[in-house]
């Protein structure tokens, strides 16, 4: 079974196609929508399902028709609209040099000021606005970070940290 933290999203169903089971998927990036992967989860009540595909056809640059192993009529596949598509980190950061600037692959990752202080793990990014944020928690406490390569002072890919720099006030003790 792989683990969550493992999974990056990279697209979210859309409205069911037709009548033999087909979902469109509206892909993050258009490099997303290129990657070759025989199965994606959709993330069902914040538990990743892994899904086989069955069959893929390109709509646009950003959006597909796809067609997953067991879902066979318009009312399943109704029911897997609207929800947040995940890949394997591993597969998505193969993509290319271009997409290693995606902040959504730090989600994870544990995050550490530059005196050394652990301040939690990114658990999410808000890419809502220009301005992104990683959502680091720890315990109870949450911290809005600004996602700038200003801050990252070292990435530790093999521990999954990250080193930031991050100024005077902007974390409340």
């Amino acid at each position: 079974m792989i683990n969550a933290s493992n999974l990056l999203p990279v697209a979210r169903t859309q409205k069911p196609h037709g009548i033999r089971g087909e979902l469109v998927l509206l892909f993050d990036r258009k490099e997303y929508a290129e990657l070759d992967t025989d199965d994606y989860f959709l993330e069902i009540d914040g538990i990743p399902v892994p899904f086989r595909v069955e069959a893929f056809t390109f709509v646009t640059a950003t959006t597909a028709r796809v067609k997953f192993e067991d879902v066979d009529d318009e009312q399943t596949a109704a029911r897997y609209t609207g929800l947040e598509v995940l890949l394997p980190r591993e597969l998505v950061l193969e993509s290319g040099e271009e997409m290693d600037a995606d902040w959504h692959s730090f989600t994870g990752y544990t995050v550490t000021d530059q005196h050394g202080v652990t301040l939690g793990v990114i658990d999410e990014v808000d890419d809502a606005t220009i301005n992104v944020l990683f959502i680091v928690r720890d315990g109870d406490k949450e911290h809005l970070i600004p996602a700038t390569e200003d801050f990252i002072v070292a990435v530790d890919e093999t521990n999954r940290t990250l080193e930031m720099f991050i100024p005077e006030g902007l974390i409340e003790e």
